[in-house]
């Protein structure tokens, strides 16, 4: 098997879908790509977001629940999701999100200057400096993210062992791994115990890793099963194929294929404009557009 290179995208739970556009196009500065729904719960908002440039490789996506449906951020979740940014910028950052009204403080999360937030619906969020400069501050891609595992050990072992990530460090309140990619994703196991986290509202529902093609998806589907996990069968995202199962610390990991892409349904130049529904909904289009809120693009 290949080791795993980087992460292919990050799924997480918020509320209303305007809010949440707002929040990533106009504070942080991402491009809203594709509008769709929710695969598996077709009455709720799927919105993707990526870098505004060409370069759709980082993607963060959301499922709009309603506001009421609060999560609890704890053991078996994603924790904080960390975003590169040009070396040099972050004070600017620090600034401009204290003009939009967010507060945020630098920590060491990431072993390394991490400037902590969270988006407009509690959602943990960070930005940490890469080595690459830039003429201007956009966020360069995802630096990686915090993993609030049930079992440290066995996430260690899922992700070093089955999955091919580098130890950068490890101390008794975390363990540091790293991806082996180009992007050298950074991932942070933290040690400390929590309760069971509840999704909903604020929380992170998944973390994807990429396949490079849908062979090597095949073997890694083949690798997982052969390794002890409960992996699902392959499903169609339309944009990726992708499978599922939960890694040893009740973490929920995605494996995602990077084809065949954002343009399969939307010219490159109207990427986000329009709803886009899988064929299986297509039927139901009146239907669903009644029941999700218009958005202000």
């Amino acid at each position: 098997m290949k080791d795993i290179k980087r992460i292919h995208h990050i799924s997480a739970i918020v509320g209303d879908p305007q809010e949440n556009l707002d929040f990533y196009r106009d504070v942080l500065g991402l491009q809203l790509i594709k509008q769709t729904v929710n695969f598996d719960d077709p009455g709720v908002y799927h919105l993707y977001f990526s870098r505004q440039d060409e370069n759709k490789e980082m993607v963060i996506t959301f499922f709009n629940w309603p506001n009421e449906h609060r999560g609890r951020v704890g053991s078996g979740q994603v924790g904080t999701i960390a975003f590169r940014i040009p070396k040099g910028s972050m004070d600017r950052w620090q600034a401009w999100l204290k003009d939009k009204g967010v507060d945020s403080k630098i920590s060491g999360l990431f072993d390394d200057a991490t400037l902590e937030f969270k988006d407009v619906h509690g959602l943990s969020l960070a930005l940490v400096e890469g080595e690459e400069e830039s003429d201007d501050d956009a966020i360069l891609g995802f630096h990686g993210t915090e993993l609030l595992s049930a079992d440290p050990e066995g996430t260690r072992s899922t992700l070093v062992d089955d999955m091919g990530l580098n130890v950068v460090s490890e101390n008794p309140a975390k363990i540091h791994l790293e991806t082996r990619g180009e992007e050298a994703h950074q991932i942070i196991i933290s040690t400390s115990p929590m309760p069971k986290g509840l999704f909903g509202v604020g929380t992170v529902h998944h973390v994807a890793w990429n396949a490079e093609d849908e062979a090597e998806h095949k073997e890694w589907q083949s690798h997982m099963l052969d390794a002890g996990y409960h992996v699902t069968e392959v499903k169609d995202r339309k944009y990726f194929k992708a499978l599922y199962f939960k890694e040893k610390g009740d973490i929920v990991f995605e494996i995602a294929t990077e084809g065949p892409g954002f343009t399969v349904d939307e010219d490159v130049n109207e990427l986000g404009q329009h709803l886009m529904l899988p064929e299986q909904f297509e039927s139901q289009r009146e239907e669903l557009v009644q029941n999700l809120k218009t958005l202000q693009l």
